[in-house]
């Protein structure tokens, strides 16, 4: 069964070199293949939405320290996906439902019934909400720093997908006064105007720990790490006694030469104000998924909660391009790439930029 002519060929985006510092267009290859008719058990999928994460960059490497299997040459790159089915030999989906998957950059994709999750096209504003980075912030937010009533805290590339909710979890949860830090003034306003941060500072307009102080006059009970570098040094400055660090991300060392010079930890200032530092990864378990789809949908519906996500429309030959944008501080919130799919059969593509709340 199908929604709509079946095509005969599909592109995705291979990796052609490995990351070493920056990321460049001779590390990305289109590939276009024969898509073969499908199987019993399988399902024909055009690909809606690709998520664009920061983490590719990591899976790049040859070295990559994430507990995930890096890319090897000529694997496709990417993650998660939102499509919909154009053909289906599986018991479990149908021609026209919307299904996500783990597929990375390809305009179509044949996958295996069970890999696929059906979803409800009517849960949520857009599909692209799908496509979020919710329960590495909400994991990072409530079950490793354990964020509640009271606490001071400070969330580094809070604009980022993963910083700008895991900032908002920490003001619903009760946290007294939310921190940010960012690199641009638009996105500095964005945090406190849009998201309700109660205070953020541009880190290029001074050092981080004169910033950071004046923001925390107090100091921090909690510290959301999804930068490293001279972030993580201010912070451990401005730490109050007993302050948890939940370590998320290292975006300043990921393509960056000297990757491996800091963040340098103060040892005795850690010792004696008795930090606990939690560096931590999300596994994305079923139970760590459900938690935040429960609270992401309650918290969409009452409006405590702002999703803020980037949307750019082009075709997959342009996920790299993206990826390398997002890298470079172009967008905020979580990113994704909605395809333009050709009728036609070229590649003439455009990139288009909508920003979301």
């Amino acid at each position: 069964m199908s929604t709509s002519s079946v095509p005969t060929h599909h592109t995705r985006i291979a990796l052609a070199e490995h990351l070493l510092d920056e990321v460049r267009s001779s590390q990305f290859s289109p590939r276009s293949q024969t898509l073969p008719p499908i199987a019993d058990d399988e399902v024909l999928v055009r690909t809606d939405f690709v998520q664009i994460a920061t983490a590719f960059t990591d899976l790049m490497r040859i070295d990559s320290e994430i507990p995930m299997p890096p890319y090897s040459l000529g694997d496709t790159i990417g993650g998660a996906a939102v499509g919909t089915v154009v053909e289906s030999k599986s018991s479990r989906h149908s021609a026209g439902d919307l299904v996500f998957s783990f597929t990375g950059w390809s305009d179509y994709q044949i996958v295996h019934g069970d890999r696929l999750t059906t979803l409800d096209r009517d849960s949520v504003p857009s599909p692209a909400f799908y496509l979020n980075q919710g329960v590495t912030a909400f994991h990072g937010i409530a079950d490793v720093a354990r964020v509640g009533p009271g606490d001071v805290v400070y969330v580094s590339g809070a604009a980022g997908g993963v910083g700008s909710l895991a900032g908002q979890i920490a003001r619903i949860r009760g946290a007294a006064a939310v921190i940010g830090s960012a690199g641009t003034d638009e996105k500095v306003r964005y945090l406190v105007e849009e998201l309700e941060f109660d205070a953020a500072f541009n880190y290029h307009d001074g050092t981080v720990l004169e910033q950071l102080s004046a923001a925390a006059p107090r100091g921090i009970d909690v510290f959301f790490d999804t930068v490293g570098g001279d972030q993580f040094e201010a912070a451990v400055q401005v730490a109050n006694s007993g302050a948890r660090f939940a370590l998320c991300g290292a975006l300043s060392s990921q393509i960056s030469k000297d990757r491996d010079a800091w963040p340098r930890l103060n040892l005795m200032t850690a010792i004696t104000k008795n930090l606990s530092i939690f560096p931590f990864a999300t596994y994305h378990t079923p139970q760590q998924i459900e938690a935040w789809s429960v609270h992401f949908a309650q918290w969409l519906a009452d409006g405590s909660l702002v999703f803020p996500h980037t949307l750019v429309r082009g075709s997959i030959v342009d996920a790299p391009d993206v990826l390398r944008n997002l890298v470079g501080g172009t967008y905020r919130g979580n990113v994704a790439l909605e395809l333009q799919h050709s009728t036609q059969g070229d590649q003439n593509t455009y990139l288009s930029s909508t920003s979301y709340t």
